[in-house]
């Protein structure tokens, strides 16, 4: 049997694949196009101007679909695992489950309301994907250490509570940068009093953002020894 097909291990495989092509691409159409600069744009520079704008919005939205039924599927996982991992509590699980569906709907807003139309409500999105996003996999981090040996293994934990790490110290100055910038033109130049808080929050929002996509990465192994299955039972 071809490993994509063991269990549920082709979700977060797919969402892994799918949000990155959504970043790329629409990386490479802007700068085809010259609607943003080569050198590190904002990720959501890249999806504001059309066609660029409706690829951006169709392929986030389907990421975060993705994403939701990838983090409900490792809640059931998890509750599966606390029948031997008496260490992990149900409230973290729900908790984390409730932190990564608003991520994710963090993620729609940001897709569908561009900085130039809609900044505010771009930046709520924004701040509820990132925020979010990150403590979700911190808390995942902390219950992979917790129902340790069941689940997942040492390494395993060892690399999600990595790149946990690595996502909550880029995000730090993804935010510090920000508030130095004063301008939102998808253009910049060089000599802009504030170009290099621009440069450096953007690169960091990059890797927050690969960071928190390529924590999925780490569930395929997982999820190729359960299934979920819907059950329809008839009302007297």
């Amino acid at each position: 049997m071809y490993w994509f097909k063991q269990g549920l291990c082709a979700l977060p495989a797919f969402l892994v694949v799918w949000s990155s092509a959504t970043f790329i691409i629409c990386y490479i159409i802007a700068i085809y196009r010259h609607d943003v600069d080569v050198i590190f744009p904002y990720i959501s520079d890249t999806g504001v101007s059309p066609p660029e704008s409706c690829i951006f919005g169709l392929m986030t939205f389907i990421s975060a679909c993705a994403g939701v039924g990838t983090i409900y599927a490792r809640y059931k996982h998890v509750e599966l695992l606390r029948e031997d991992a008496t260490n992990v509590s149900a409230s973290l699980n729900k908790a984390a489950l409730w932190l990564g569906v608003i991520s994710c709907f963090g993620m729609c807003i940001v897709a569908t309301f561009q900085e130039t139309v809609l900044q505010i409500v771009h930046d709520i999105g924004a701040i509820l994907f990132f925020v979010c996003g990150i403590v979700y996999i911190i808390l995942q981090s902390v219950i992979s250490f917790r129902a340790y040996p069941y689940g997942s293994s040492k390494n395993v934990c060892f690399v999600r509570v990595t790149i946990a790490s690595l996502a909550a110290v880029a995000f730090i100055p993804t935010v510090i940068c920000a508030f130095y910038v004063k301008q939102t033109e998808l253009h910049r130049q060089k000599h802009d009093e504030d170009y290099p808080f621009h440069v450096a929050s953007a690169v960091c929002e990059w890797i927050v953002a690969f960071t928190f996509v390529f924590f999925f990465f780490t569930y395929i192994h997982d999820f190729k020894f359960f299934t979920l299955r819907v059950k329809a039972e008839l009302e007297d």
